[in-house]
């Protein structure tokens, strides 16, 4: 049977910062959900788990095969869906042996179901695209659902799928979830879309003491977890009273120890008990005052170790706290206009036909739309990342955006060095304090970039965009929770409702939008009006 046992398994980060400390887990024939605060380490144990990192120290045994998603974030001009199959080089012996140009040997080892069964894959995932579809040409959600039908493809004894619902839309969330329901063999997935985790049969915590495992969803492990915080939170809370009291019970024997001790004393001068007797007592005295002190020693030893054991069962957390400066801008202010925009980045097949678009004032707009309806060509285009093809884009007021690889940011810099790069009149004194807010405090603030988790990359996007003392009148966010935990989407949605600035975003997390307080929805799921492309060369806007 399918198994994956870690012993003592430990890992650090090549500058020595501990990630993963002896973690015995096992995981089985189920789908376990694998959650946990942003940085403690989840993405790190699949990839040891999937032979991409060694550990430190321990143990990793796998038995079976495993089958793991691949996040393609920048594919090759040239690269394919086949390539995500690893099935080019077969593919194209079976096109030379239709041509009739294929060797008896290349004839003997042709799997003549193989496209069949690539199809079968991609209609799995609700996918409309052929191996030969260059990757380039997809959506990144539709990427992720390739890559999705890829690691299923050979029938793996374990599934390792990392995020699978990020990019998605609807119709493919929904899909993933359907294709997990159904599969009987084991998988391993990290997310925080809490829907798909309330499909898993098991959910394992990792956190900064270790690991544990819930039998059941999702929405049990909440309840499960919420009752033992609660009482190790009891616990800790009797232990610090017992603490206090033996701390108190202590000072009060002393006290009255002293007071013997000085009326003894104050007898003994004046001349009143013989020499011999008050020497005796004095010994005695200084003999029970150092078995007090032993026994008072003891007890608070006792009680202080009471309290660490308590504490220990309660992890540490520091809350991210998102307070931003205000933009100033006024309720009737336009802030961008879009008339009779046509783009893409084919000019004969544009993703977006004839859009117009006003906003004004700290409005507040989601574009939603399935995956490929060209919600980040959109955003590109606003961001002057490409041009229109035809009609014209006016930003109006100074701007942010932060896309889903968080681009605004040099993943060479130090995240102190990127905020004072894209803040210039900031001093290094409210730097700090701004990427404290957003838990950079100390030498965290040093960390490269590049060796940030997905969360961490995107909270330090954030801190370097809006921290400054001056934020942009306008954000642009592509999917802002896509690598968030729950904590954390929650922090942010409590910041950007501050937020006094224009906000157009694209996020398939209904939760989140409807706690932005999204006020219109710009829908790019409608079929596009007939479009005839301009003569080569001529471009209007």
């Amino acid at each position: 049977m399918a198994s994956i046992t870690l012993t003592r398994l430990s890992w650090s980060t090549p500058d020595g910062r501990r990630v993963l400390s002896d973690l015995d887990l096992a995981f089985g024939r189920e789908r376990t959900g694998l959650v946990g605060r942003n940085g403690t380490g989840k993405t790190t144990l699949l990839k040891l788990i999937a032979g991409e990192l060694r550990p430190l120290s321990g143990n990793i045994s796998v038995n079976g095969t495993l089958g793991v998603l691949k996040q393609v974030v920048q594919p090759g001009e040239r690269e394919t869906v086949a390539d995500l199959f690893g099935a080019t080089a077969a593919l194209a012996t079976l096109r030379r042996a239709e041509a009739g140009l294929a060797d008896a040997d290349e004839l003997a080892g042709a799997d003549w179901t193989l496209a069949e069964r690539i199809a079968a894959a991609l209609g799995r995932v609700g996918l409309d695209a052929g191996p030969d579809t260059r990757l380039a040409e997809l959506s990144g959600g539709q990427r992720t659902r390739a890559s999705l039908a890829a690691a299923v493809f050979a029938e793996p004894d374990v599934l390792l799928l990392d995020e699978p619902t990020n990019n998605l839309d609807r119709d493919g969330r929904e899909a993933v979830a359907s294709l997990l329901a159904g599969w009987r063999a084991g998988a391993i997935v990290v997310s925080h879309d809490r829907a798909l985790l309330d499909r898993m049969d098991a959910i394992v915590e990792l956190t900064s003491l270790g690991a544990a495992r819930y039998g059941g969803n999702w929405t049990l492990y909440r309840e499960r977890k919420a009752a033992e915080l609660a009482a190790a939170r009891q616990d800790l809370a009797h232990a610090e009273k017992t603490a206090a009291e033996v701390d108190r019970r202590a000072q009060r024997a002393a006290e009255r120890k002293d007071r013997r001790d000085a009326a003894g004393s104050r007898k003994g001068d004046r001349g009143d008990l013989p020499r011999i007797l008050l020497g005796g007592r004095k010994n005695r005295a200084e003999a029970s005052r150092g078995d007090a002190a032993k026994l008072a020693g003891r007890q608070r030893a006792e009680a202080g170790a009471a309290v660490e054991a308590a504490r220990s069962r309660i992890e540490i957390l520091r809350d991210l706290s998102v307070t931003l400066p205000p933009t100033g801008l006024p309720a009737n202010r336009t802030v961008l206009r879009l008339d009779g925009v046509t783009a893409g980045y084919d000019a004969e097949h544009p993703v977006i036909r004839d859009l117009s678009l006003s906003m004004v004032g700290p409005e507040r707009v989601a574009v939603v739309g399935p995956n490929g309806s060209g919600k980040t060509t959109l955003l590109n285009l606003i961001a002057g990342r490409i041009t229109p093809i035809r009609g014209t884009v006016s930003v109006a007021v100074g701007f942010a955006m932060l896309d889903q690889r968080v681009g605004i940011l040099d993943p060479a810099a130090s995240i102190l060095d990127n905020f004072l790069r894209l803040n210039p009149g900031a001093s290094e004194n409210a730097c700090r304090a701004t990427l404290a807010r957003f838990l950079f405090r100390a030498d965290a603030a040093l960390q490269p970039v590049g060796t940030l988790s997905g969360g961490q990359t995107l909270r330090a996007g954030l801190a370097c965009a809006l921290g400054g003392p001056q934020p942009p009148s306008l954000l642009l966010l592509d999917e802002p929770t896509n690598h968030l935990d729950v904590e954390s989407i929650e922090a942010v949605e409590a910041g950007l409702a501050s937020y006094d600035g224009a906000l157009l975003l694209v996020s398939h997390d209904e939760a989140f939008l409807a706690n932005l307080g999204v006020g219109r929805r710009l829908d790019l799921s409608l079929p596009p009006a007939p479009f005839n492309p301009l003569p080569s060369g001529e471009r209007a806007g």
